[in-house]
């Protein structure tokens, strides 16, 4: 996106005085020689937050390697901005594949086997993170300049599905249990818990579903993901079957994303869709399922995990996942080859062998760990036996992201001390080499946490009506509602110019044809909607980019197929 060339200027007149104030700060030497601490600058494409950061993970990082951290999220023009300046940063992470390939071109990225940086100074990473470290030479034309997120070590595992239907389970309760055979069958079971509980904690309307558009991108998020249902991943204009390995496009006649599209709009005609979703922030949507103004939730983490305070769970209220009949909910096979996500380090920087040390650190099993849950000894630790284990403040911290925690000179809130940077090094679903027993770096699945773990009378009962089993996965996987994208080396090519100008044209045409019809008051009105929003994005060139989408799809599949291979 281009912006106003005085926006620009500011924007650029900020960033120049955030980097050079970092650079005063800095002080002499490197880390390790306990002088002033080192200022590093992380320009990061995930991060929701800007600054220094502070809290318990900056007391760990200044403690092992002396370091302060000044995180650089990505606002629109501050790529660009920083690419004019050839600068971005010292630890670099790129969300955005045609930006980390811009930057590849540029050469504003530092070279890993320079000097043998990497060899020497992440030799975590070097044995153990080959497979990662080919895809990303095979991406940056032969030089190796980082690595992806969630990197694993096993191609067999699978992360646990993130997607699966929640809903409210005290109320689906006291509704008989109807059977759900599809999606559409949930919006009657909707509409009879909202008449059963019409007023949230706070006093307000309640609805079956809110919703945000804050993750829009090609297609209304909300929407394209409720496919995933199916076992459909989002696959640029389109969707991806992962059990069929074929795509098909968003705007395609009886297809998936129109299906979902239509399930929405359905709530919203019988007063069941939040109205402010197209306008709320995820904090607005988060703040509505936190109070029980919502019921219905397509991602396992956020509803659920906002609403199962253990108050909430003590008075038999929770929300737990609830498959239809006919759902194969979409899970991500680990990817030996990590995903797109990229590790980075600037070309400019003073600092590359600590750069370098930083990321192998967060690569180790130590690193992950505190990454993912805090400090070694104060939330997590290793028993005497080797295994993995949550302190009584961990699973605190776990149950309630406020809890008050202290480490070296800092006590506040555990939400407000994580690391800031957004991005992961090995999967959570990975296996854990240190760990005696071979678990993952997942503390939901230790054995430490199932055998201490209080359940509830409602997560009881859940359990209960669905055959016994202890956790969600297990539930879908012994159900038949699972389906797994198989984790492969593909990226997709970088667009043509002219591509990139068709594409923004029809992703603005999509999005905003998709929510008007969300709010469309009634079917005819939706169709005509609809009609409309195809009308325009083919008018755009829509059917170039699907051109382009099938030859990836064809890609992707040759690349899981080798995937497979290693099996």
């Amino acid at each position: 996106m281009k912006i106003r060339k005085p926006l620009a200027l500011l924007l650029a007149t900020v960033i120049i005085f955030t980097f050079a104030a970092a650079c005063e700060s800095s002080g002499g030497g490197e880390g390790n020689d306990r002088g002033d601490p080192i200022t590093l600058t992380v320009y990061t494409q995930l991060a929701n937050f800007s600054g220094f950061m502070s809290g318990w993970a900056a007391e760990i990082l200044l403690e092992r390697f002396n370091v302060r951290m000044n995180i650089i999220n990505d606002q629109d023009g501050t790529f660009a901005t920083l690419m004019e300046s050839r600068n971005l940063g010292d630890i670099v992470i790129l969300s955005k594949l045609n930006d980390y390939l811009d930057a590849v071109e540029a050469g504003v990225l530092f070279d890993w086997e320079e000097d043998n940086l990497v060899q020497d100074f992440a030799p975590y990473i070097w044995e153990n993170m080959q497979r990662a470290l080919e895809k990303n030479r095979d991406m940056s034309d032969g030089t190796l300049l980082g690595f992806g997120n969630n990197v694993a070590i096993n191609v067999n595992d699978f992360e646990d599905s993130i997607y699966h239907p929640d809903i409210r389970w005290d109320l689906y309760s006291r509704l008989g249990y109807p059977p759900v055979n599809t999606l559409e069958d949930f919006i009657p079971i909707l509409e009879a818990m909202v008449a059963l509980e019409p007023v949230s904690d706070v006093g307000t309307k309640t609805y079956g579903v809110s919703m945000f558009p804050d993750w829009d991108d090609n297609m209304v998020m909300m929407v394209k993901s409720t496919a995933a249902l199916y076992g459909y991943d989002e696959f640029h204009f389109g969707l991806y079957c992962t059990q069929t390995q074929t795509f098909q496009g968003a705007l395609e006649e009886g297809g998936e994303y129109l299906r979902a599209l239509r399930f929405y709009n359905q709530l919203f005609q019988r007063g069941l869709l939040d109205p402010d979703s197209m306008s709320q922030t995820w904090d607005g949507m988060v703040e509505k399922y936190t109070n029980g103004a919502a019921f219905f939730n397509i991602f396992n983490y956020m509803a659920s995990h906002q609403f199962n305070t253990p108050e909430n769970l003590a008075e038999g209220r929770g929300m737990f996942a609830l498959a239809a009949a006919d759902q194969k909910n979409l899970a991500y096979g680990l990817n030996v080859f990590g995903g797109n996500w990229m590790w980075s380090i600037g070309a400019n920087t003073a600092h590359p062998e600590l750069c370098m040390e930083i990321i192998n650190w967060l690569a180790t099993p130590e690193g992950v760990l505190t990454y993912l849950y805090g400090p070694q000894g104060v939330t997590w630790d290793y028993d005497d036996d080797g295994n993995t284990y949550m302190t009584e403040l961990g699973i605190m911290t776990r149950d309630d992201a406020d809890t008050e925690i202290s480490y070296g000179s800092w006590t506040g809130r555990y939400r407000d001390g994580t690391f800031e940077h957004n991005n992961t090094t090995w999967n959570s679903a990975a296996t854990n080499p240190e760990s005696a027993r071979g678990e993952s770096f997942d503390w939901e699945t230790w054995l430490s946490t199932l055998e201490v773990r209080t359940v509830t009378d409602i997560e009881q009962s859940w359990r209960d009506f669905h055959g016994g089993i202890k956790r969600t996965t297990e539930y879908l996987r012994n159900n038949g509602h699972f389906s797994v994208s198989i984790g492969s080396r593909y990226s997709a090519r970088r667009m043509s110019r002219e591509l990139t100008t068709i594409w923004n044209q029809v992703k603005n045409a999509i999005v905003d044809g998709s929510w008007d019809a969300i709010y469309a008051r009634s079917d005819e009105e939706f169709d005509a909607i609809v009609a409309q929003m195809i009308a325009n994005a083919k008018a755009y060139g829509y059917d170039t980019c699907i051109e382009w989408i099938e030859e990836e799809a064809l890609r992707r599949k040759a690349a899981e197929d080798e995937a497979l291979g290693l099996r």
